[in-house]
């Protein structure tokens, strides 16, 4: 498996086996989002390797954000229960993840015409594509 080499692997694929997402995916994520960095805080206040804004940790049943297993299995959860609501539209539920599902609602549900939420898409379904391709 090549993303036993990535940091965070065991983490992945059992956060992966909990839910319905693919573990590439998720390592993805973590390489956009924090670049695998546990610590990481945005500017809005989203925190560790998953980003977790506060009131979607909390939902989530996260108390500590920078604890590596609690941020990946919570963002997993996250992304599922978004591709959920948005049909098992990858682009939409990441859009989602970025700017919020009311931002993609708002927009009649598309992407919102933010930037940084484009090359926020962008950058996770390049870095997904490339996992993917190292398995076949």
């Amino acid at each position: 498996d090549p993303d036993s080499r990535l940091p965070f692997s065991a983490l992945v694929l059992q956060a992966a086996q909990m839910t319905s997402v693919d573990p590439a995916l998720i390592h993805a994520m973590i390489a956009v989002e924090s670049g695998y960095n546990s610590e990481a805080i945005s500017h809005r206040g989203a925190r560790g390797l998953m980003q977790l804004m506060p009131g979607t940790a909390r939902q989530l049943g996260v108390n500590n954000p920078h604890d590596p297993a609690q941020s990946i299995v919570a963002g997993a959860r996250h992304l599922e229960k978004l591709l959920q609501i948005f049909n098992q539209d990858l682009t939409l539920a990441l859009a989602a993840y970025n700017a919020g599902a009311g931002a993609v609602e708002r927009h009649g549900r598309n992407i919102p015409p933010y930037a940084e939420t484009k090359t926020y898409i962008s950058r996770v379904l390049a870095r997904y594509r490339r996992l993917q391709a190292r398995r076949m």
